[in-house]
């Protein structure tokens, strides 16, 4: 009931939409910047939330918060003055980029997040955010990331304008037009898609290579004699190698109403956590020691999750280097009435190992 009263009250706010961008008066980087404390060094009572089994702060938590974060950085670029409410529905495209430079967070030192809109399209905006933690008095810093919002109407059905940003310094137009880039970076990595694009020669010679180190030569032909003929379907596994197919993890979610955001969808953020733990899993039984998030790269948000929805998560090894793995987690909703999965998002997450890890090794062409 709450929900539907809420959805209506927005409905009204339609009428606070510019028509134009250029209705918008222009904003500064400055003008969004954030900064925000969790006090886990000064509030004790807070820790429990943050802390994981190795005495260290969980990621995942992070991720929410960086999510959060994002969402009030592009409200606080995007507020009119005599406005109490924002129009604006705003909502996370993607996560570009989160690059940790410290393997250990700890559970009892204060955080500071800071950020601010640092590149502007019609409709989008990319926000860069800073995570620092405090040791004998100073920051030092943790992690940096680059998410790209997006913003809709009330409703959270059509796109809607946002407010220009003017870079003001030579240095602030280096960011801008690094966030311009960064755009345009997408766009041709989704042209170059293996859905629309053949493997370039350097990938098929990877790919071939693969194959033949993994192809059994040693059949025996009848009555014990060797035969030359090696078959495609026989492979063997090299030494110190798992087949792709046995690094595999699985999870389900049900999505209740508490994870859902004023839109009644699910929160992206809890989305991100969750994928999150399971790509932590799918390292650790795969590498056998605990693994270090390095890195998070180009998380799409390719369509919104419902309350009510099964959310199946699948996490898989692709690629490996030494104490390296990289984990995919693919999420999908299953439409109980319709029986019909889609996909929502792809997670990358890169990980670091105690150890060496086995390489990871595909048994099929696709």
């Amino acid at each position: 009931r709450d929900h539907v009263q809420a959805m209506q009250e927005r409905k009204a706010l339609h009428t606070l939409l510019a028509k134009r961008q250029e209705d918008l008066p222009p904003r500064r980087m400055k003008d969004s910047y954030l900064e925000v404390i969790l006090p886990l060094g000064s509030q004790p009572e807070i820790r429990e939330k943050y802390l994981n089994v190795h005495n260290s702060v969980r990621f995942g938590r992070i991720l929410e918060d960086l999510d959060s974060l994002g969402v009030l950085i592009c409200y606080t670029h995007t507020k009119q003055e005599m406005q109490p409410r924002s129009p604006l529905s705003i909502v996370t495209a993607l996560v570009d980029k989160i690059n940790l430079c410290k393997k250990i967070i700890y559970p009892d030192c204060d955080i500071k997040f800071t950020g601010n809109v640092s590149w502007v399209g019609r409709t989008s905006m990319e926000v860069k955010m800073h995570m620092l933690q405090l040791h004998d008095g100073d920051y030092s810093p943790v992690l940096d990331a680059t998410f790209v919002m997006v913003a809709r109407d009330p409703e959270n059905k059509r796109p809607a304008f946002v407010n220009p940003l003017i870079p003001e310094t030579p240095e602030e137009e280096e960011i801008f037009k690094q966030g311009e880039l960064n755009k345009l970076k997408r766009i041709d990595f989704s042209t170059a898609s293996l859905l629309k694009m053949a493997p370039t020669a350097e990938e098929r010679n990877i790919v071939h290579d693969i194959f033949l180190n993994t192809l059994d030569t040693r059949q025996e032909g009848e009555g014990g004699g060797e035969l030359k003929t090696v078959s495609f379907r026989s492979r063997k596994l090299p030494p110190n190698s798992v087949w792709m197919e046995d690094a595999k993890l699985k999870g389900l979610q049900i999505c209740h109403p508490q994870e859902r955001n004023i839109f009644n969808r699910i929160f992206g953020g809890f989305l991100m956590r969750k994928a999150f733990e399971l790509g932590w899993a799918t390292a650790c039984s795969y590498g056998g020691s605990r693994p270090f998030i390095v890195s998070v790269d180009d998380i799409m948000f390719q369509r919104p999750v419902e309350v009510g929805s099964l959310l199946l998560l699948s996490g898989q090894v692709c690629y490996t280097e030494k104490n390296y793995i990289q984990v995919r987690v693919h999420s999908e909703v299953y439409d109980a009435d319709t029986r019909e999965h889609q996909t929502t998002n792809i997670f990358h997450f890169t990980f670091i190992s105690e150890n060496e890890v086995p390489r990871v090794v595909p048994k099929t062409y696709g």
